[in-house]
């Protein structure tokens, strides 16, 4: 089975993030008394620029959930045909041999969902499976290209559709000023990533090539639910981030790394290529430390969080589209794809070249 294909979609509208802080320090309906604390925590995420699906002046007017979530739905719909027609085109798949559509997020809810609403809209073939998840959050991106894998391993002669789009920006909560809606406002961004997973039967018989996935691993951290997530209300989604993230990852990912690659006889030392989530600085400082890596291994992630910010599940489907396209490894050469989140846990996807 192989990632056969990959591509991003991101909304029309783009600010740097100097255009963000000056219109965040008016957006509250409290005021903020402190703007300094503001700039400060925005000067901490190595953003420097993010895609946001409406102008930032009409984000004032969004002032329910349910206006909220028209907006996710609409800009979900017009993002995913966007990126699902990117991969048909680039690898000439016939839509027919789609066997199932994943679609992840944690930003906005739809019933019918978000997949059942593209297969209408793009003609898809009315049998495909459709796989709905919310709640993964960031580790979503990888959780989901490894049951695209699951897929296709039990049906060789089909391929498997990952779609990511999270928009980020529509969780802004207007009545709340603590320390972690503040980190989120100048983190997290909007965009769409996707994948195409092919079985082997399917890629023998079309000539697809591409990196294959190996094996899978998710590891639930027990007694770790007030780390990260979402407190759900009538107002909508309010962030849920704790400080001791970088501890948790510092913990625990060193240990998993080793046990998932000591089960196929590997060391980190085999993996030539770390694809890996864009979670913010000090996540991915507590990365590096934890597996005993520098910043330049994970350069890609860094570059992708700069450009774009953390897009929850599809930063790990960015960085892994970044490889595919500018920075393929040489054939043979192992990647570990690595994501994290609420739960808390984490989920990894071996990849070779």
């Amino acid at each position: 089975m192989k990632i056969v294909a990959t591509t991003t979609a991101f909304p029309p509208y783009y600010f740097t993030q100097d255009e963000v802080l000056a219109a965040l320090k008016t957006y509250w309906d409290k005021g903020l008394e402190n703007a300094a604390v503001l700039e400060r925590l925005h000067s901490r995420t190595g953003v420097e620029g993010r895609y946001f699906c409406r102008p930032l002046a009409e984000y004032y007017a969004l002032d329910t959930w349910g206006k909220t979530n028209d907006v996710w739905i609409e800009t979900a719909l017009t993002l995913g045909e966007t990126a699902i027609s990117a991969l048909l085109s680039e690898s000439g798949l016939p839509p027919e041999k789609i066997g199932t559509i994943i679609s992840v997020s944690v930003t906005g809810i739809a019933c019918p969902s978000i997949d059942a609403r593209l297969i209408d809209k793009m003609k898809l073939p009315t049998h495909i499976k459709r796989t709905p998840i919310f709640g993964l959050g960031c580790v979503a991106g990888a959780s989901g290209l490894a049951r695209a894998a699951d897929y296709v391993k039990a049906y060789p002669d089909e391929a498997a559709i990952l779609l990511s789009v999270e928009l980020c920006s529509l969780t802004w909560q207007r009545d709340n000023i603590s320390i972690p809606n503040l980190i989120s406002s100048g983190l997290f961004g909007d965009g769409c990533g996707a994948a195409l997973v092919v079985g082997d039967r399917l890629c023998a018989e079309l000539g697809y090539g591409g990196p294959s996935i190996v094996a899978s691993q998710a590891t639930f951290y027990p007694d770790s639910q007030d780390v990260m997530g979402w407190a759900i209300s009538e107002k909508g989604f309010r962030i849920v981030l704790s400080a001791d993230v970088p501890t948790v990852v510092k913990q625990n990912l060193g240990r998993n790394v080793d046990d998932f690659l000591a089960g196929r006889g590997l060391t980190r030392a085999d993996i030539g290529t770390w694809i890996m989530h864009t979670g913010g600085p000090k996540v991915l400082e507590a990365n590096a430390e934890a597996l005993g890596l520098t910043r330049e291994d994970f350069s890609l992630s860094w570059d992708a969080l700069r450009r774009a910010g953390n897009l929850s599940s599809a930063s790990v489907l960015m960085v892994l589209n970044d490889v595919m396209r500018e920075h393929r490894p040489a054939k043979g050469t192992r990647s570990l794809l690595v994501a994290m989140g609420p739960g808390f846990c984490s989920e990894m996807v071996l990849l070779e070249w």
